[in-house]
């Protein structure tokens, strides 16, 4: 029988290792992303938009990298 390890969800400062933002395709989302990556995320993938009657809407996964 294996023992389970327990799923570690945040850093020891609290912040998600995973996050992914979305929001209207305009300069507050990119703000949004650009916040992340100073705050040290990486980009994780590409992003994704879709069209709604209201708009553009956007998505882009970041994670922190293995410390």
């Amino acid at each position: 029988m294996s023992e389970a390890y327990p799923v570690v969800m945040t850093t020891a400062d609290g912040r998600l290792r995973y996050r992914l933002l979305t929001g209207p395709d305009d300069r507050s989302f990119c703000e949004r992303i650009s916040a992340a990556l100073d705050e040290g995320y990486v980009l994780y993938g590409s992003p994704s938009i879709t069209h709604t009657p209201n708009g553009v809407i956007a998505a882009q996964a970041v994670v922190l990298p293995n410390t």
